[in-house]
């Protein structure tokens, strides 16, 4: 009876096994998609980059319209970033703790960017704020400038970031259920105290992962404010048209030193995401 179970056992596992050639054949072919598309990308962002030397890298970075490119890019995600996550957690707790008509209409609207292009949501907001668009007389008579402005690259980077905390928190809130929070305040614990005490620390890397990917998303995103935006040389330009720019104009040791930039934000996302994953597989 044991051999006929080990020769079962064994039969078994040798079914669940695939043979070497299909193993390292796999491997070899997840290994040249992820250098072509990925190594060899950013190492020639890297040499060309540094093409010409140092000096010329850093001359290139410290231009002012890449400065002025940097530091709209970072105050576009400083404005994003916080404003998502509140709308984020406001609205997964929404969705996880109450029932109310229209719940499913709001799970699937926290889905739109990812379904519209990025260019379609960008024009939209030109029809609704530009110069002939429906509120555009009004906008004017008042002086307020949205579109090829900074609110309209805040706005465009707004629509297409929303999802991702979001997203990121309805299914851990739903799997986690509301029996602690239920328990906190039948103790007496007030709606803020439960938040900060029971749900904050239950949800804090998933939180932090959603804001990650939301921050990473507000830095690089170039379709929506490239409508938006009016490509107004040291105004409206952050980092990604930036590149777009200075490429157009044959600048290409300013281009890739600027592309070198976002390709290093995008390995520290890499890494912080990394990290994210295993403290929250962990948690």
């Amino acid at each position: 009876m044991n051999t006929t179970h080990q020769v079962i056992g064994k039969r078994q596992q040798q079914a669940l096994t695939d043979p070497v050639w299909i193993r390292y054949g796999l491997i070899t072919i997840a290994m040249a998609f992820i250098g072509l598309f990925l190594f060899l990308p950013l190492a020639i962002v890297l040499i060309e980059a540094f093409a010409k030397g140092w000096t010329a890298y850093f001359n290139a970075l410290s231009n002012p319209d890449t400065l002025s490119a940097l530091r709209l890019t970072l105050l576009t995600a400083f404005l994003t970033v916080p404003l998502n996550t509140i709308f984020g957690i406001a609205a997964a707790w929404a969705i996880t703790r109450f029932e109310f008509p229209g719940k499913s209409f709001l799970t699937t609207l926290i889905d739109l960017p990812f379904s519209v292009s990025p260019v379609i949501s960008g024009l939209i907001f030109v029809l609704l704020f530009g110069s002939q668009g429906w509120l555009g007389s009004w906008l004017s008579a008042h002086d307020i400038k949205i579109i090829f402005a900074v609110p309209g690259i805040v706005l465009a980077t707004l629509f297409v970031t929303f999802p991702f905390v979001a997203r990121e928190l309805i299914p851990l809130m739903q799997e986690m259920g509301s029996e602690e929070e239920e328990a906190a305040l039948s103790l007496g614990a007030s709606g803020l105290k439960m938040f900060f005490l029971i749900t904050l620390p239950n949800i804090k890397w998933a939180l932090l992962y959603g804001v990650l990917l939301c921050n990473a998303r507000a830095m690089g995103e170039f379709g929506a404010v490239s409508v938006v935006s009016g490509h107004i040389r040291g105004l409206t330009n952050t980092l990604p048209l930036h590149v777009e720019v200075s490429y157009n104009e044959y600048d290409f040791v300013g281009a890739f030193a600027s592309a070198s930039i976002l390709a290093g934000l995008a390995i520290v996302t890499l890494i912080l995401k990394s990290i994210l994953e295993w403290k929250q597989s962990n948690a």
